[in-house]
């Protein structure tokens, strides 16, 4: 018997009225014709809108609002002037309370879908204590557009750069900095990296801030060369340095294409190559390059969970440990850890924050989680194990060594609710017994979750 084909009940150009019924992974609105799913980009849930629909699959479509007929009770007036052209946030116009629900939904539907469990426990909400003037690194792209300078953040799927003189979930004053920056770019015709041409010297603006001790790191993302002359000396005079607290200024040279931020030369142009940071009792050394987390406050309350979490004594190992927060965090109780990361720079933050802070219980490895896997194995002692990987998740190699060695406890540290699924799917012989979503970042679609597993009994 042939089978029977599906026909897909709208076409390109098709005009319809739709409600929008949930928000998918992107951000972008669901809703439904006749079964058929169709994307509604700035739609929120309860908006009813009237469409074109400008994109068909077979499974789904996108549309096109011509006008919002009527609006979701949830939607609230955005105070950025550039949303939602910039890519940077993607649920402004939400209130608070449906953003952190969205996120609790997306996450467990990614458990349920992707991980395959049937249930899960409860997950346990930690809200941002701000939900504006958060984010204490900036990292701004630089175009030329004609005789205008834009900075700001990228267009949703695209690299063309959306301008805006104020970001409001910045920590104050890196959006004065970065204005003032702006003004003497232009003042010393610095040429602007152009990224179809390639061609051209600077890149981005790195602006990172301790809202601790209010010290402030400066970078500049470039092509191989220098500023013009005059340019760090005169940014280094006086004013701008007092005013802002400038510890330091840093160029990171990227002659590569592509979307990596970074390169892999840092040279430092004025100051010292760090700020000085604090949390709770912990002092930091941050470099440029190394990762340490956007939200101070909510960070604080992350580690302050994991430590509630890794009951005892035993030796912990921190997998993609960064700067050592984490590893640190738990030293300060005496507890034996050993971090391990893949970055130079972050290790070496690690080893001197290790230092600045007086803890001789921390070691910190230098080099992919995976190439140390035959070490794993001749840590008996190993008690808890936390993962805190990038986006991409853990490679079914380590999956593999952890299973192997299984240690009493895994706390698994995520930023993407899809890679975490698969990898706690693959963790088989470990039960999930707690998950905490911290929302690191409001107004956006990203979620942070924090997941304890235990080893299941034989």
């Amino acid at each position: 018997m042939a089978k029977i084909k599906y026909q897909i009940p709208v076409k390109c150009g098709t005009r319809l009225e739709l409600l929008v019924e949930t928000l998918g992974a992107s951000g972008d609105g669901i809703a439904h014709h006749e079964g058929y799913t169709l994307f509604v980009p700035e739609g929120l849930p309860g908006d009813r809108v009237y469409a074109e629909v400008n994109k068909t699959t077979t499974r789904w479509g996108s549309v096109r609002t011509i006008e919002r007929l009527s609006n979701s009770p949830d939607r609230i007036t955005s105070p950025c002037e550039v949303f939602p052209k910039c890519g940077g946030c993607q649920l402004l116009w939400l209130n608070y309370d449906k953003q952190i629900e969205y996120k609790k939904e997306t996450l467990s539907e990614n458990l349920k879908r992707i991980g395959k469990f049937e249930s899960h426990p409860e997950i346990t909400v930690i809200p941002s204590d701000k939900i504006f003037g958060y984010r204490n690194k900036g990292i701004f792209p630089v175009q030329q557009r004609k005789e205008y300078l834009n900075i700001g953040f990228y267009e949703k799927e695209s690299h063309f750069v959306i301008d805006s003189t104020l970001c409001d979930v910045m920590v104050e004053p890196i959006n004065a900095i970065k204005e003032s920056l702006r003004k003497r770019i232009f003042q010393f015709i610095v040429t602007i990296y152009n990224e179809k041409k390639k061609r051209g010297f600077l890149k981005h603006i790195v602006i990172r801030r301790s809202p601790a001790t209010g010290e402030t790191l400066l970078g500049f993302v470039t092509t191989p060369g220098n500023f013009p002359l005059g340019f760090i000396e005169k940014l280094t005079e006086g004013e701008f340095v007092e005013k802002f607290n400038i510890k330091g200024i840093v160029q990171n040279i990227n002659d590569k294409p592509g979307n990596a931020i970074f390169g892999s030369k840092f040279k430092t142009l004025w100051g010292q190559e760090y700020l000085n940071d604090r949390l709770g009792d912990l002092q930091f050394h941050l470099s440029l390059g190394s990762f340490a987390q956007i939200n101070s406050s909510l960070t604080l309350k992350l580690y302050q969970l994991i430590e509630k979490w890794v009951a005892g004594q035993g030796l912990v190992v921190d997998a993609y440990c960064g700067s050592g927060g984490i590893s640190l965090w738990l030293a300060q109780s005496g507890r034996r850890v050993i971090g391990i990361d893949e970055s130079n720079d972050s290790i070496n933050d690690a080893r001197k924050n290790a230092e600045l802070n007086k803890l001789d219980s921390c070691e910190f490895w230098q080099g992919s989680v995976e190439s140390y896997m035959e070490s794993f194995k001749k840590l008996k002692d190993l008690q808890t194990l936390i993962i805190d990987p990038p986006r991409k998740g853990c490679s079914p190699e380590f999956i593999a060594a952890i299973e192997e060695n299984a240690p009493a406890q895994i706390i698994y540290v995520s930023c993407n609710p899809s890679t975490l699924a698969r990898d706690l799917n693959l963790l088989s012989s470990y039960r999930i017994e707690e998950i905490a979503l911290a929302d690191m970042f409001p107004h956006t679609r990203h979620i942070e979750t924090a997941v304890r597993l235990q080893r299941i009994s034989e």
